[in-house]
């Protein structure tokens, strides 16, 4: 398998100093004696690379006297990524005779709380720096842009200059922006999951067969043992169901009445392209409405468990949870799909522990990306503040890796699955980071962990909507 090759940019180290005369600003604490702890800080950052949506980040307050080394705090920032497409237009050059253009990263720097939910008052603007970024190699090695301190700017156009003698009288901004190689697997659904696709390796523009999915619903089966055995003359509902078409639409309606109830029972079996399993995603506690509403509430998620085969069986390998959350200002006034991932960790006592590895939200309506990207719980290491250079995550790495580190193997960026709004046509396209797949089976534990976002978009519907065929339990009777 070949990766396609990715960047991601790193931004870390905020931190702001002020000369004396914004100490008399109220929005802004005096620059004498010891800097203000960063939980208590009332600047923030607005981050931006190109037209990236922007991040947000807070900059702690250090005396105006403070030098690069106390600034090396091995805080994150903002990380973007970048595929190839991406990049290509970031070092296009121009139609016309011209240089070639290279991405900024903008920094905006405001006085007072950043908005907890991403709207309302901004505070006050104190500047701009803006750092450019040539990436044309960062695909092949890290880069470091910058790393220092830098005067705010509140001209139009602001960028990281030297220092001069008008430089200690103005604010200062301290970050370190680093690019660096971050090659991936990339995965595309042919089909709906639910339609038992194919999944292919994508490399730029060459697609090849990588694995099979086979989605199944249980409670079809559940439904008619459960009739049979409820049916006092023995064989009276498969001999009709055998026979008459009637008998068929009876099962269906009773089928029907159930998922206006509950979704249960699903399953996506990922093979290779021998035939064998090599992952699976079944759902293991029903999707159900909370009483009262037709929603399944954050109180009573649906679950999936990913199992990967080992010694002659399945075993656990991480467990999803799923449920509908109510609009709130944070999702734009719409539903969304709220989700938590346990990745299982191996403990001494061998029956494994969850650890939670990503928990957040996609819109309902419009869709969104899953992901699992750890890079934030890591701590940000700067070339000026460790001697091992700009890939060292700073000396909290060596802490990490004698036990501390909760989340087994995953570190950094981990994978990400682009999930489609409800009733549109979603064909799933998953990244894997390469030093998360040692094997296909690896890669196919993922894919199957992107079947189960993408299922559970339909299995958090409202229930009084109804469901595709594809999904009925009622279909698959008489598929039967």
């Amino acid at each position: 398998m070949d990766p396609c090759p990715f960047v991601r940019v790193l931004v870390g180290n905020l931190a702001l100093k002020m000369p004396s005369s914004y100490s008399s600003s109220s929005s802004a604490p005096r620059s004498t004696g010891a800097g203000v702890h960063p939980s208590t800080t009332p600047c923030h950052c607005r981050i931006r690379l190109d037209k990236l949506p922007y991040q947000l980040a807070s900059a702690p307050l250090l005396p105006h006297d403070a030098d690069h080394a106390a600034a090396c705090t091995g805080a994150f920032a903002a990380a973007f990524h970048l595929s190839r497409a991406d990049l290509d237009r970031a070092t296009a050059k121009p139609a016309l005779f011209g240089p070639r253009r290279v991405a900024r990263l903008k920094v905006a720097v405001y006085a007072g709380r950043r908005a907890t939910c991403g709207l309302g008052n901004k505070g006050r603007l104190l500047g701009k720096v803006v750092v450019p970024l040539d990436l044309k190699g960062a695909e092949t090695k890290p880069v470091v842009f910058h790393s220092g301190w830098v005067p705010i700017s509140t001209r139009r156009r602001a960028g990281p200059r030297k220092s001069s003698s008008s430089s200690s009288s103005a604010a200062q901004l301290n970050l370190t922006v680093r690019a660096e190689p971050d090659p991936r697997f990339v995965f595309e659904f042919d089909g709906e999951p639910e339609c038992s696709p194919q999944v292919m390796q994508v490399r730029g523009a060459m697609k090849q067969p990588m694995f099979t999915c086979k989605f199944s619903c249980r409670s079809a089966s559940d439904l008619r043992s459960r009739s049979a055995h409820s049916d006092p003359g023995g064989g009276a509902l498969s001999s009709l169901s055998s026979a008459t078409t009637g008998a068929r639409s009876w099962l269906a309606k009773l089928g029907s009445d159930r998922e206006r109830r509950e979704r249960k029972g699903w399953s996506v079996t990922v093979h290779d392209l021998s035939g064998s399993p090599v992952a699976l995603a079944s759902m293991v506690t029903p999707f159900v409405a909370s009483p009262g509403s037709d929603r399944v509430s954050r109180s009573n998620p649906g679950a999936w468990l990913v199992l990967r085969p080992g010694d002659g069986t399945w075993k656990p390998w991480g467990r999803l949870e799923c449920w509908r959350e109510r609009s709130t200002t944070t999702t734009g006034g719409g539903d969304c799909l709220g989700y938590r991932f346990e990745l299982l960790v191996p403990d001494p006592t061998g029956m494994g522990v969850g650890v939670c590895v990503a928990e957040s939200g996609v819109p309902s309506s419009k869709g969104g990306r899953f992901g699992i990207d750890l890079t934030a719980a890591q701590p940000f290491g700067s070339p000026g503040c460790s001697p091992r250079g700009s890939g060292d995550w700073g000396g909290g790495a060596q802490t990490l890796q004698h036990g501390a580190w909760p989340f087994g193997s995953f570190r950094g960026f981990v994978m990400s699955a682009a999930v489609q709004g409800e009733g549109r046509c979603s064909r799933p396209v998953v990244e894997v980071g390469v030093a998360h797949v040692g094997c296909a089976e690896d890669a196919a534990a993922f894919v199957a962990l992107a079947a189960a976002v993408d299922l559970s978009m339909d299995a958090c519907r409202l229930f009084s909507c109804k469901l595709r065929r594809e999904l009925s339990a009622s279909r698959a009777d008489m598929l039967r």
